[in-house]
């Protein structure tokens, strides 16, 4: 045989395995088998992966919601631009809106209480990043995107953008109260 000169037998696979690369087979098989069973578990019973709804939409009509629970809900207005503060009661519906470059409103939340976040974007697919608590979602325009929520530590937590929205993406960051 020559490295250089096809194999004289050309169809390899009828040829028998050899035993010790049967058994690796086998191993990788089953490998396979334990990490499909896992994933499904872990989806299943852990408590790392958020189940989503979602909803078609379209930007004025999120806008409107968002708009509503703003003016029902402030308690107060900061940073510079005036960003409101909204503190909604426990098991309301709350709205995030992502735009060019910042999430409006800024979100006051009861510890060990649960909540219905709804995000949707106005121009762009964005991401929601709410650290440090490692909770990502991609927030696409013309859909809405419903979690359930229950906080239970008290802190001030960071909402960052991970979706590259263009030249301020490094801008947009927010925050989220957990009282």
């Amino acid at each position: 045989m020559s490295a250089i000169l096809p194999p004289a037998e050309r169809l390899w696979w009828k040829h028998p395995l050899d035993r010790v690369e049967g058994t690796w087979i086998a191993i990788a098989l089953v490998w396979c088998l334990i990490m499909f069973a896992m994933m499904v578990g872990w989806h299943i019973y852990g408590s790392q992966n958020l189940s989503t709804e979602t909803y078609k939409t379209t930007p004025e009509q999120y806008a409107k919601k968002a708009q509503a629970m703003v003016d029902k809900y402030t308690i107060r207005t900061e940073t510079a631009d005036n960003i409101p503060v909204v503190a909604p009661p426990p098991g309301s519906d709350v709205y995030l809106t992502a735009r060019l470059w910042n999430f409006w409103p800024i979100i006051e939340l009861e510890k060990d209480k649960t909540y219905r976040l709804h995000l949707s974007s106005m121009d762009y697919n964005h991401g929601f990043s709410l650290q440090p608590v490692n909770i990502n979602i991609q927030i696409v325009p013309g859909y809405e995107h419903v979690v359930k929520v229950t906080p239970n530590k008290s802190g001030t937590y960071s909402i960052v953008c991970n979706e590259y929205c263009g030249i301020n993406h490094h801008t947009m960051v927010s925050r989220l109260y957990v009282k």
